[in-house]
Formats: structure tokens, C-alpha cells, sequence
């Protein structure tokens, strides 16, 4: 299986045979073309963008879930258990901390430049994004993988519930290409919606899409109602500063709790009632409970948070300015494709999921991952999937792959109809369907069955969309995707009727003991939602 990949021309562009192709560039992508690599499999990793600065990590500082063994891991999985809404799984929590500690001693064993403690000691727990995927993009080339940049995927290419590679174009020149592969790893992040934070231009949700034209299903998709205080009109989706901050309305007033009781602590339990006031009028920050000594640690540890402020022209420590609150949908949210086999298989032969493509809810249940469990996530799930997308392909050596057929659909190919369709006005609806706060900070069934008529008509117009040609071709599954994701994301909400996590209902306040299990979705010109009975899923397990 080690043999070298083989590349033929097509008549658009050219055809690589590899046995493994990795579908993504941020960590849960590197980590998964290594791990396969190790395994004896010739990989390919096809990046929208250029791997090592695409994504949701490379521009950021985040800390990981870094537990070592002992017995303070089951208890740091006990505590943390206790946060998760109900839904998450011990069992995957204690492997995914185990695999994540592992994989963070490769990094030192590879020379991973990890800062040091007053002790001398490597602090492990950090990684900072532009070093850290500089690194992973050495490694995985030093491992063999072949790299493609600026290649998005636009399709899976299969026959009869098996996926075998998938198509795409080259940015440069619009050309398509396509790669044959004994199994596929989608580790295409995560969905923001259209949403305007750091390193999510290229998020939106195109994995998701792909699985479900394979056949796939997602879950947790409706606890897509994560937000993050940023400086008004800034991508910056870094709230640690705000910890530190006191809140005020437009005309100078203190924003206070219903005790009266100044609100603080913005990414705590102080973002509900800046949410609301926010509904009512601009909200206005300032820095002001932060030390000499943690302003300066806080400028030190978070450089880029204070970027904004210094093209503004001024001290957020001192000074009032206006704050936003930013969607995350499921960059920092839960759902993604479902997993169903240990090694992140989607039960779809030859596809895996890991990263933020697929649900975080075996780790993180019904709340966000934040930074750092969905930082171990991508470690762990990434080199899972690798390892069983490389025995998968092993196993199915030999199998001809003349036969395999374009999957992609919507955004791609039309239907017999012929409608025209401006693509940035179909982008801003499926944006504003999603990302308002009173719509996916707080939802209700009015609200979710406006959101869900909207959509439908748009997936219908879409569908009616001539098909686009050359470099276009993306834009036009990028918005299929993101309309996709979130007419998933509404019939989820919609069937969750109460609130637990991050999916808050206004209508239903309360959390129901009895919705303590996961909803699946699944379907493209009908979406379906139904509940999962996770205690007859442990059962059978058992």
C-alpha cells in the first residue's frame, strides 16, 4: 500500500489514485493525513486554502483538554461530564483526552516549540495557531502526503453506499480534478454561517453536504447557538478579555442583573442579559476589572484580541466602546456529521468525519467545545479517522474504481428548471436566517417555522440555478452548503422542544428530563429529524 500515488489526465484537469484522500487543512485534517500516513497509506490532503493558514485555528491562541494519565483524568472526565447537558459519553471523553495526551508527546518528541514553565517543564496545554500549523504542514510533508493547495472538493464521487474519492477544482485556473481513494476523511471544519470571524471565510459547512448527498446523517445540530462578544464591526471572535469587562447601555448606565447587581463577565453568566439588552438598543464595554498585572498578561497571551482596539485608537481598559455579539454556529458549537464507529466511520463505507465536521457531542454534549476540547477533538478524531480510513483502503485494494459517480447535487447540477439566482443576495438570507440573536440565541416556533419556509424556497431556487462554471463553481456550493446546514439546524431546533445547552427556547424554557437524547437529521430536498434513544444505544453497546 506504500506504493507511489498514481496521477493520469483527465480531460478538465487530472486524476491522482491515491488510497487515502484527507479532505480539509486545519489540525483534525494534519493529524489525520499523518496518522494515515503512518498506517502505510499514500495520502492526499486537498485545502480549500493553503494548509497551515486556513481554518479556525491558524490565527488563534488555544489552550487543549491536556489531562495526563492517572486518576485525575477520570475525575477531570467526571467534572466535566457534569456540564455537557447529558448528552455527552464518558467513554469517548476518557479517549479522547488519552489520545490527545499522546498525541501532544509527538509534538515534543518532534520538537514542537512548546513554552516552558518558571520550573523549565514544557507547558503542553498551549498551542498557539500560526506556529502550531506551520508545524503540522512540516510534518505532514516530511511524512509524504501529498498536498494539494487552493484544491477545494465540490463532491464525493461514489456508487451504492460506498464513497471512493472525490472531485474538485484548481483555484488558479478553475480546472477540475479529481482523486480515486480506497476511503475519504472529511475534515472540513466547521459552519459559520457567512458569519464574519477570525479564520471562518472558508468555513461553511461543505462537509456536511458532501455526507449527506453520500447518505450520511448529522446530529447536534441544533446547538448551534454559540456567540462570542467581539469590538463592534471586528471578525474578532475572542472573548477571554471580557471576563474582565463591565457592560453599559448607549447612554452611559451600568447594564445591571435582576438582583441590580453591575453585569460582568461576558463569556460567563453575564452574556445572557447583555444578549437581551443588545435586542433593545447598542451595548458598550470596558476592561475595567482587569489588574495592571492582568491587563499586561492578557496583552501578552491574547496579542491579536487587542489588535481592533489599536486601530481604533484606544485603551479598553480606560474607555467605552461597542461590542457585537458573533455567531459560531458550529465552529465553536456541537454539531456536524454523525459518527457511528469508533474510528469517526459515518456509516457510509470509505467515509470518515473528524474535527469540527463532525458532532462534537460524544465530547462536548449539548454546550460548546470552545477552544479547548475542540482542540483535543481535532487531535484525537483526526487520528482516528486516519487509521480507519487507511485499513479501510487497504481492504479494498484492487477494487475498480471506473465505476464511481459524481454525488454532488445542489449547486452543482440544476434541475430541469431555469432560474437565475444572485448568489450574494442568497448568501445574505441564509445568514439572516440564523445568525440573529433572535433567532439562534433565543428560538421559538414562530420564529423557526419563518426561518424554515425562507430556507425551503431558497433550496428550491437553488435547485433551479443553472449550473455554474469554472472558479464559480465553489460560490455556488459554498452557499448550497451553508443553506443546507442551516435547514438542518432550524428541523433540529424545531423537534427540541425545550432548552438544554446551548439551544435555548423561548417557548420552552425549561429542560425536559425525558429530551435527554440526541436528534439525527438527514435528507436534502427533505430534511427529516428524529430523536435517538441513547439509552437503547447503550444497551445494544453493552
Amino acid at each position: 500500500m506504500a506504493s507511489r500515488r498514481k496521477e493520469q489526465p483527465t480531460q478538465d484537469g487530472r486524476r491522482i489514485e491515491t488510497d487515502v484522500l484527507v479532505v480539509g487543512g486545519g489540525p483534525s485534517a494534519a493529524w489525520a493525513a499523518l496518522s494515515a500516513a503512518e498506517a502505510g497509506a499514500r495520502v492526499v490532503l486537498a485545502d480549500k486554502g493553503y494548509h497551515g493558514t486556513s481554518g479556525a485555528t491558524a490565527p488563534s491562541n488555544t489552550g487543549t483538554w491536556c489531562v495526563p494519565p492517572g486518576e485525575g483524568r477520570a475525575a477531570s472526565v467526571e467534572q466535566r461530564f457534569k456540564r455537557t447537558a447529558g448528552l455527552a459519553d464518558r467513554r469517548w471523553m476518557l479517549r479522547s483526552a488519552d489520545r490527545a495526551y499522546e498525541n501532544l508527546q509527538k509534538l515534543v518528541e518532534w520538537g514542537y516549540p512548546f513554552p516552558t514553565e518558571e520550573d523549565g517543564s514544557l507547558y503542553i496545554a498551549n498551542l498557539r495557531g500560526p506556529d502550531y500549523m506551520r508545524f503540522m504542514r512540516q510534518r505532514v510533508q516530511k511524512a509524504g502526503v501529498t498536498i494539494l493547495d487552493h484544491h477545494p472538493i465540490l463532491e464525493l464521487l461514489g456508487d451504492e453506499n460506498y464513497v471512493g474519492g472525490a472531485a474538485g477544482l484548481a483555484r488558479r485556473n478553475g480546472a477540475s480534478f479529481e482523486v480515486s481513494a480506497g476511503a475519504v476523511v472529511l475534515a472540513t471544519g466547521g459552519c459559520a454561517f457567512f458569519e464574519r470571524i477570525l479564520g471562518g471565510t472558508g468555513l461553511t459547512g461543505d462537509g456536511y453536504l458532501f455526507a449527506a448527498e453520500a447518505g450520511a446523517a448529522l446530529s447536534g445540530m441544533e446547538f448551534t447557538g454559540k456567540y462570542t462578544l467581539a469590538p463592534h464591526g471586528s471578525s474578532l471572535n475572542k472573548g477571554l478579555p471580557f471576563r474582565w469587562a463591565t457592560f453599559y447601555r448607549a447612554d452611559g448606565e451600568v447594564l445591571r442583573d435582576a438582583k441590580g447587581e453591575p453585569v460582568t463577565n461576558g463569556i460567563g453568566g453575564g452574556e445572557r442579559r447583555v444578549a437581551e439588552a443588545m435586542l433593545s438598543g447598542p451595548v458598550f464595554a470596558r476592561l475595567d476589572l482587569a489588574e495592571p498585572a492582568m491587563q499586561d498578561w492578557l496583552r501578552r497571551g491574547q496579542p491579536n484580541c487587542f489588535q481592533p482596539y489599536e486601530r481604533m485608537g484606544i485603551n479598553p481598559f480606560e474607555e467605552l466602546f461597542r461590542i457585537d455579539l458573533k455567531y459560531e454556529g458550529t465552529v465553536r458549537g456541537t454539531g456536524g456529521i454523525r459518527i457511528v464507529t469508533s474510528d469517526c466511520g459515518t456509516g457510509i463505507f470509505g467515509l470518515y468525519a473528524a474535527g469540527d465536521a463532525a458532532s462534537r457531542e460524544n465530547v462536548t454534549g449539548g454546550i460548546s467545545g470552545g477552544g479547548a476540547i475542540n482542540a483535543s477533538w481535532a487531535i484525537s478524531s483526526g487520528w482516528w479517522a486516519g487509521h480507519g480510513a487507511a485499513h479501510h483502503a487497504r481492504r479494498r485494494q484492487g477494487r475498480d474504481s471506473t465505476r464511481l459517480q459524481p454525488l454532488g447535487t445542489t449547486g452543482l447540477r440544476g434541475s430541469a428548471e431555469r432560474e437565475d439566482v444572485d448568489l450574494a443576495a442568497a448568501a445574505r438570507t441564509a445568514h439572516d436566517q440564523i445568525a440573529p440573536l433572535d433567532k439562534s440565541y433565543w428560538r421559538t416556533a414562530e420564529t423557526l417555522e419563518a426561518s424554515r419556509s425562507t430556507l425551503e424556497d431558497l433550496w428550491s431556487r437553488l435547485n433551479r440555478a443553472p449550473p455554474a462554471a469554472g472558479i464559480e463553481r465553489l460560490r455556488s456550493r459554498e452557499v448550497a452548503s451553508v443553506t443546507a446546514s442551516a435547514r438542518w439546524t432550524v428541523a433540529a431546533a424545531s423537534l427540541r422542544t425545550e432548552s438544554r445547552g446551548v439551544h435555548r427556547r423561548h417557548d420552552f424554557p425549561a429542560e425536559s428530563d425525558a429530551q435527554a437524547n440526541r436528534i439525527i437529521v438527514s435528507g436534502l430536498d427533505r430534511v427529516t429529524a428524529v430523536r435517538e434513544d441513547l439509552a437503547l444505544e447503550t444497551a445494544l453497546e453493552g
